[in-house]
């Protein structure tokens, strides 16, 4: 099987097949299977569609019917099906077995023109040194010559772990309907999502803090800070903090699942006092304060919530704060509010180990990012900008595709990546985020957005 965009020579499906009958006298099968659980198939130029629910569905219905066919023939048939990550060569027994088809090389022998696909994990693209090779091509070297290797050259030099059967997609549908017999590699939009999910799960060496910001309302700094706070807990296990550091009050609590108790940053603020007379502080002692996210891993500190309040979080509080909750998460995402000359704002960034800019598919929401980063470059945080990670969200299921463009060239001149993520009717009621009820293109989403953060931590 190949992904798209890779070299797609295959052989012709008919070489590969079986039984007494020749390959000549076997109908010619052709079938695809797409996303939305649509396809057909095509036997010998004569289509039948497929409706189902999902991708898997359709494989296993299109599966069925070759079935049916092969046992008319008496004998398993090669067919030659494509879905959204490439082109697979089967063979699939009147029993509904799916093997895959050898190639018509390994059966003749003949040295194959093009250079097949390599699974995931198997080799690199560039050319491979062994140490038989590295033995004949460099000089042995002594005492006098460069450092002997170390334990940590050895580890270094381990292959990758082998990645597993597919877990997605037609590759986990065929593993599904042939009980694990036979057990295809993961298809590109699979290997990119354990990529990033890896890149997620990367460890740190101390506690990370990931502000987000845009110093305009509606841009969307509560759910990316919402969907950032998920994705990191749900990859890594928990010792995520989503944290509203508005200066007054911000929307982060009522975006999170409600717990039971309302207690704020602010509470938290006025009891650190007594929590450390009393010792050492410990994690159990903040669950008076965060809203545990049960589903998601992750806890929740939200801004005051009280509208009688004139309590307000200054600079010196933000730091108060971090310093406490920095010991005991090892992510925290922090929400900031609209006023950039906020002490608080400032002092966020101040502390940010990455900075977040996200912004809606807007004139409005990408004028105020990019002034916003305008004001971090003009106040030294050059380099925090460089290394800048900007989200785009679309606002509507469809966008100003120029302005799109835009704003990707906008600010992929002045951030380190530029990550889209679509638009998803789960978040529009402006409700509970719930990371589960989106749709599995946003999870997507958010997972390679949140990979590009981590990786700069």
């Amino acid at each position: 099987m190949t992904d798209s965009g890779s070299v797609a020579t295959r052989t012709p499906a008919t070489a590969a097949g079986t039984g007494t009958g020749g390959a000549d006298q076997l109908p010619r099968i052709t079938a695809e299977v797409r996303e939305d659980g649509t396809g057909q198939i095509s036997v010998d130029g004569v289509v039948q569609k497929i409706a189902a629910r999902d991708l898997a569905e359709a494989g296993a219905t299109m599966t069925a019917r070759i079935a049916a066919i092969a046992t008319d023939a008496g004998q398993a048939l090669p067919v030659e099906v494509r879905d959204p990550d490439g082109l697979w060569s089967l063979l699939i027994h009147p029993d509904g077995r799916v093997d895959e088809a050898p190639d018509a090389d390994a059966v003749t022998g003949a040295t194959p023109t093009t250079r097949g696909p390599v699974p995931a994990g198997a080799a690199p693209a560039t050319p491979v040194t062994t140490p038989a090779s590295r033995a004949s091509a460099e000089p042995p070297t002594g005492t006098g010559g460069t450092s002997l290797p170390t334990l940590d050259d050895l580890l270094a030099a381990r292959h990758p772990g082998h990645t597993g059967p597919a877990e997605h997609g037609w590759q986990r549908a065929v593993r599904r309907v042939t009980f694990g017999a036979v057990k295809p590699q993961p298809g590109k939009a699979e290997r990119r999502r354990r990529s990033a999910s890896s890149a997620v799960r990367r460890t740190f060496d101390g506690p990370r803090t990931v502000v987000v910001v845009n110093p305009k309302g509606g841009a969307h700094k509560t759910t990316a800070t919402m969907l950032l706070a998920a994705t990191f807990g749900l990859e890594r296990g928990g010792y995520t903090l989503a944290w509203d550091n508005n200066e007054t009050r911000g929307t982060l609590g009522w975006r999170s699942q409600h717990g039971d108790h309302t207690s704020t940053a602010v509470d938290l603020l006025r009891a650190l006092p007594h929590l450390q007379r009393r010792g050492t502080l410990r994690i159990g002692d903040l669950d008076a304060f965060v809203r545990t996210q049960r589903e998601e891993q992750f806890d929740v500190l939200a801004s005051d919530e009280n509208a009688a309040s004139a309590s307000s979080v200054d600079a010196e509080s933000f730091r108060s704060l971090h310093g406490v909750l920095s010991q005991f998460y090892r992510v925290l995402v922090v929400d900031t509010g609209n006023n950039m000359r906020a002490s608080n704002w400032r002092a966020a960034v101040d502390a940010a180990d990455q900075l977040v800019v996200v912004s809606t598919v807007r004139e409005d929401t990408a004028q105020s990012a990019a002034w916003a980063l305008d004001a971090l470059r003009a106040t030294g945080h050059e380099d925090l900008v460089r290394e800048a990670v900007t989200i785009l969200s679309a606002p509507e299921p469809k966008v100003d595709k120029d302005l799109r463009l835009r704003l990707v060239s906008h600010f992929g001149a002045l951030t380190r990546a530029v990550v889209e993520v679509p638009h998803d009717k789960a978040l529009v009621a402006g409700g509970p985020i719930e990371h589960a009820a989106l749709r599995p293109a946003t999870r997507d989403a958010w997972l390679r957005a949140t990979a590009m953060v981590a990786e700069g931590l």
